[in-house]
């Protein structure tokens, strides 16, 4: 690959990206550009700013972006309507926010005339891949750099001899072993590596950023309400809300009760295994509250057939192939099966749990007169079952007198 002459580089204002974007301007000479997004992560991002200032960074070339209503609106709600969960329990907090940061990085280079664009994923993650597998599909002549992959800065004291060297700004907590490395967004808080990194050991309390201990939530339950409009949440206990803001409300109300945390191992794209906490308060009501409605709103046809797709769907966003033909084929089969998911579930948050305890809907496929217990008045004739369990044992029956006409001449 060519030598860049311009970068945008995903730029966070820690001291690894600081070093990286020190490392790009050393290594290759080029001007670099830096994006910092807003994903609701909860920190300060002036600081980024300043930072990329003292780096030498031209202030028309600094982009700090709010995207959080962008990142609910069309990354988090999509990925929520196919109820996705990566093996069986990971909410996809880390890997939907990755293909919207490569969006904005070909974009602000479109804008600037770069030819690459940088980030700070490890060789050894899945975010090097989603990053720059995004970044291909949105733009096939971009060059990605991946300093980690490249650099001889393979120690944590090489990183600290580089930065002082180069006159960047390292924070005391930065100079010794960090106890694990935290990535957060609206959706959820990320902690792996260190004292993580054996799954034989329990995780310390200390590792939670934004949930409290089931044990030290409130002992008595609280009750809301969420109301849906064709697969979406549209509004908490009957007040409107932004996809961004209600989001950021959920999470209010699930980290008080304990609810959202995740130990888990999983199973990296690249090969490996490996050992995280996931928090992710909001989106463990959510996940329950779209089943709630869907519960009473889709037909088992539709339902069973989503629920079969979705570990696919759920492994294509882990895997970085939103921008991917087969995910956006499976959204549209996703997003027609929402057409009538509209209503309203009453959860109870307790104690590390969310429950759905109600839920109603003017598109609703209950039929209560269908299923009564009492008196239907004609509504489902009972004698209709006997020829239905005729017809589908037909084939059992066969298979059966077959099997033992087998057996008798064997």
């Amino acid at each position: 690959m060519s030598a860049p002459k311009k970068v945008v580089l995903a730029y966070s204002g820690g001291l690894d990206t600081s070093i990286i974007l020190k490392w790009l301007q050393t290594e290759y000479g080029c001007e670099v550009i830096t994006f910092t997004a807003d994903l609701g992560q909860g920190e300060e991002l002036e600081p980024a700013r300043e930072k990329a200032i003292l780096l030498g960074i031209k202030p028309e070339n600094i982009h700090i972006v709010d995207v959080r209503e962008e990142f609910v609106r069309d990354f988090v709600f999509p990925m929520f309507r196919a109820n996705a969960v990566y093996e069986g329990q990971y909410l996809l907090g880390t890997s939907i926010a990755r293909p919207l940061i490569s969006k904005h990085l070909v974009e602000i280079a479109h804008r600037h005339g770069a030819d690459a664009v940088a980030h700070g994923a490890t060789g050894k993650g899945n975010d090097q891949v989603r990053f720059e597998l995004s970044a291909y599909a949105l733009d096939p002549s971009i060059k990605v750099i991946a300093p980690w992959r490249e650099w001889d800065l393979t120690s944590r004291t090489r990183l600290l001899e580089f930065a002082e060297q180069n006159q960047i700004p390292i924070a005391k907590n930065k100079r010794g072993e960090a106890p694990f490395s935290v990535d957060a967004n609206l959706l959820h808080t990320s902690s792996e590596g260190r004292v993580l990194e054996n799954p034989a050991d329990e995780a310390p309390d200390y590792v939670a950023q934004r949930i409290v201990r089931a044990e030290d939530a409130p002992d008595q339950p609280e009750f809301i309400e969420i109301t849906y409009e064709r697969g979406d949440p549209v509004a908490i206990n009957g007040v409107a809300m932004s996809p961004a803001t209600l989001l950021t409300a959920l999470n209010e109300y699930g980290a008080r009760h304990g609810i959202g945390m995740l130990d888990f191992v999983e199973n990296r794209f690249v090969g490996m295994k490996s050992r995280g906490l996931y928090e992710t308060p909001g989106g463990t009501i959510m996940l329950e509250a779209h089943r709630g409605v869907e519960q009473i709103t889709l037909d088992a046809g539709s339902g069973h057939l989503k629920d079969s797709l979705m570990p696919r769907y759920a492994e294509l966003i882990y895997n970085g192939f939103w921008f991917s033909p087969e995910r956006e084929m499976l959204q549209a089969l996703i997003d027609k099966s929402q057409e009538h998911v509209t209503g309203t579930v009453r959860l109870k948050l307790y104690k590390g749990s969310v429950r759905t305890v109600a839920r109603w809907s003017d598109h609703t496929l209950y039929s209560e007169k269908h299923v009564t217990f009492e008196e239907d008045a004609g509504a489902y004739d009972q004698k209709d079952a006997a020829g239905f369990i005729r017809l589908n044992a037909l084939r059992l029956k066969l298979i059966a007198t077959r099997n033992a006409r087998v057996a008798a001449k064997g």
